[in-house]
């Protein structure tokens, strides 16, 4: 995200306006081996850093998601296109969640949805997810708006040469605000539905006989938390 400080309004509305991500149909079709997924990752995600030297992913980072049960192990070394949508969930939740948390949160779509064979898959729930998030462009471009002009009227009495300074700093905190409270909001959501979600799915594993009807209420409870819950985190890439 490239913000030009001498316009910081215009500059920060604009780049929300090129928001994108990556869409299933760039994601290749066919096993990847880790090499191949770390460049993948590298070349689609490029413009997220914040500094040229970062690291979007590496082959330490996969291993530990996987020994720590957010991505399903690799079969034969190769990762599939739902690996890969997988790890972009990670990457995005990792700059706000907890390794714990995102576990919790990924873990019963991986249990349902990774490599189904229902038409209603993985790419499905990334699909609409990033819909829902493109679709709050405008919305949060006139939240930024309010917040940036609210700021601007601040610390009318402070000394003249440090009212810049003051009233960025007053912008900067409101959207810290902003962050933290839908920081906790989505902590304590994840808190209220883990232990029940758990044993959900070890009765699931032991039972491997629900109906198609609970199965298919379970499905929807699933997928719509976790849209509840991208949505109120942040948005995807800033070019």
């Amino acid at each position: 995200m490239t913000i030009d400080t001498n316009d910081l309004l215009n500059s920060i509305l604009q780049s929300l306006e090129r928001i994108d991500y990556i869409h299933p149909e760039e994601i290749p079709n066919i096993d990847l081996y880790m090499d191949q997924v770390t460049t993948f990752m590298e070349t689609q995600l490029r413009s997220t850093k914040r500094y040229e030297q970062d690291k979007i992913l590496t082959k330490t980072m996969i291993n530990n998601y996987a020994k720590n049960h957010l991505l399903p192990p690799p079969v034969k070394k190769k990762y599939s296109k739902e690996h890969l949508l997988v790890l972009i969930f990670i990457y995005y939740f990792k700059n706000l969640l907890s390794i714990h948390d995102i576990e919790t949160l990924l873990k019963p779509l991986t249990d349902t949805y990774f490599q189904t064979s229902d038409n209603f898959d993985l790419s499905a729930v990334y699909k609409e997810v990033c819909h829902l998030e493109k679709s709050r462009i405008s919305s949060v471009q006139e939240d930024i708006k309010k917040l940036w002009n609210e700021s601007s009227k601040s610390y009318q009495d402070a000394p003249s040469e440090d009212q810049e300074y003051l009233k960025l700093f007053a912008f900067i905190c409101s959207l810290s605000f902003d962050v933290y409270i839908k920081k906790t909001i989505i902590e304590k959501m994840i808190d209220s539905f883990a232990e029940k979600t758990n044993d959900k799915y070890r009765e699931h594993s032991r039972t491997q006989s629900k109906t198609l009807m609970s199965s298919k209420h379970q499905r929807l409870y699933d997928y719509s938390l976790f849209s509840i819950l991208s949505n109120t985190i942040s948005y995807p890439s800033f070019p």
